[in-house]
């Protein structure tokens, strides 16, 4: 748990905004997601907590394994689909802190670590209207920003009732085919592997 100094913190949107800026985008749509996200940063004083229904940040995390050939993912409820771990900031400013809670809440691993604190990748992703916990959740938006972690795959997982009906790990070259949402599949799944594949961090084969 953070300390209540740390909780005033979360308010302040500067750490996120400053990691923002220095973030080099990949291609046209991480250009296009960082000036919007950084103009909502501008004109909004709300966009870490889900009070604003329009859009708010969130972070996500593609988590490796060790030898870095598989891939965590969990079967999302509401997406119906394998997905990546992640979840809301809900006033934290911290969200390589977020993406390594949810990732530990989601899938029951333990122990993970960050590959790099640095912002991997960035995407707007569009969330139709859905129930959650018996109430209506109306369309909106979600300011991502995903993070690289590493996790043991020999460490015990389990899943989390609420949320997901499956933890498992995928090899690297699978995650694409077992995604059932397209635009995610094809935007976001296939052009962090394409990134890591460039940065050396997994094999390109």
């Amino acid at each position: 748990m953070k300390s209540n100094e740390e909780s005033f913190e979360r308010v302040n949107t500067d750490k996120l905004k400053e990691n923002l800026e220095k973030f080099v985008p990949y291609n046209e749509q991480e250009e296009t997601d960082k000036r919007i996200m950084l103009k909502y940063l501008k004109d909004f004083d709300d966009v870490l907590t889900r009070q604003n229904e329009y859009g708010h940040f969130t972070s996500s995390a593609f988590i490796l394994n060790k030898e870095r050939t598989k891939l965590l993912m969990i079967y999302h409820k509401i997406y119906n689909s394998w997905a990546w771990t992640g979840g809301h900031s809900d006033g934290d400013n911290d969200l390589l802190y977020v993406a390594m809670k949810e990732a530990k809440e989601e899938t029951g691993i333990k122990n993970v670590r960050p590959i790099s604190e640095d912002i991997y990748s960035i995407e707007i992703v569009t969330v139709d209207g859905h129930e959650k916990r018996g109430k209506y959740v109306g369309s909106h938006v979600h300011l991502n920003v995903t993070y690289l972690l590493e996790a043991d795959e020999n460490e015990e997982i389990h899943i989390k009732e609420d949320e997901n009906s499956g933890v498992k790990w995928f090899p690297i070259n699978e995650v694409v085919k077992v995604s059932s949402e397209p635009w995610v599949c094809d935007r976001v799944y296939t052009k962090i592997i394409d990134k890591m594949k460039r940065d050396g961090i997994v094999k390109n084969n």
